[in-house]
């Protein structure tokens, strides 16, 4: 947990729950995961939620709930966009219903906070905000005693009132690597009562076009990246390749893509960084120069390793290591910085 952060679309992280599993390919090289088996294996936070495996460390699927840290919003008077529980994920299957409960009564005590939620489990998240009405009773309650103080029946009035409807500085999103999680996990968000709705494609690890995901939509439903941003639309997408020890390169075009969908839908557009990789245009002598490149729908790396790898140019584009600093966030020439017009 911290006031501050490094992450490019947020300005601090609240973990009051940690640990996770791996469910998808975006998983493999969590920052989070990599630091609770090195760094912080032995914080009382993080102790035991991952194993040792030649890879590395790897969550164990077990999840722990850190009470001391889960008033720390409401300690916080200056509003701040805050990314709840960056260590772990709030709907992963460990998590105890009782602990989202106590995460959303804070949220709803802190309306000068913008809460954004991350998850890979949407339809965990789905059914939990369906289902909340049934639950305020007890949601309010939970505030009333982590905030109540002197006066646990107006803390309780407060919350009870702000959950009658989405709460409006809760922002719920999926991440989304590739075609085959977005046209898995979006429709479900868009089946999913929010103030705001948005994707994170990162680490993206391919092409991902919204038009072709309007194919897993439940039938009548209008798709927001087909015919315009509506009520229940997506509200916000944020970009980026990966970063850090085994990161993998992202295609210039897949972000390129993601830029232009957005603006055609008339949705904000967050390009968050290139990663460990950035690109960088080569003729074909240079070809086997030390980095690795491609041409094709083959690439290949110092060692001569070939790897599928789409592209639908002429030309051949390298992708240099250089580190995320080096690499920067540039898209083009240009810094995307697009947020929900109703940022706090």
């Amino acid at each position: 947990m911290a006031d501050g952060t490094k992450i490019e679309w947020t300005d601090a992280t609240w973990n009051p729950i940690t640990g996770c599993a791996i469910v998808s390919p975006g998983c493999t090289n969590c920052y989070a995961m990599k630091l609770a088996g090195s760094r912080l294996k032995n914080h009382p936070s993080r102790k035991g939620l991952t194993k040792d495996t030649k890879a590395g460390p790897v969550w164990t699927g077990e999840i722990r709930f850190n009470r001391k840290w889960l008033d720390q919003p409401l300690r916080w008077t200056k509003p701040r966009m805050i990314f709840v529980c960056a260590h772990g994920d709030l709907f992963a299957e460990g998590v105890n219903e009782l602990w989202i409960d106590n995460v959303f009564a804070v949220m709803a005590l802190a309306p000068q906070h913008t809460f954004q939620v991350l998850t890979k489990r949407p339809e965990r998240m789905r059914d939990y905000i369906r289902g909340m009405e049934q639950r305020r009773d007890f949601i309010a309650g939970y505030g009333a005693l982590i905030w109540g103080g002197d006066r646990p029946d107006l803390v309780y009035e407060t919350a009870h009132e702000a959950l009658a409807r989405p709460l409006p500085n809760v922002w719920l999103g999926v991440s989304v690597e590739d075609q085959k999680r977005a046209d898995e996990r979006i429709p479900i968000l868009l089946d999913t009562p929010a103030a705001v709705r948005w994707i994170s494609a990162e680490p993206l690890l391919g092409q991902v076009d919204f038009y072709k995901t309007s194919a897993a939509m439940p039938s009548g439903r209008l798709h927001p990246w087909r015919n315009g941003p509506i009520l229940q639309g997506i509200h916000w997408l944020v970009a980026g390749g990966e970063s850090g020890p085994g990161a993998r390169p992202m295609h210039p075009d897949w972000a390129r893509e993601l830029r232009d969908q957005c603006a055609a839908a008339g949705v904000p557009f967050l390009f968050k960084q290139w990663g460990a990789f950035s690109p960088k245009r080569i003729t074909l002598t240079e070809f086997w120069n030390p980095a690795t490149a491609r041409i094709g729908e083959l690439i290949a790396n110092a060692g001569g390793k070939l790897e599928q790898y789409p592209d639908d140019t002429g030309n051949v584009i390298a992708m240099r290591h250089v580190g995320k600093a080096a690499a920067g966030r540039l898209l083009d020439g240009v810094e995307h910085n697009g947020f929900p017009e109703i940022r706090r």
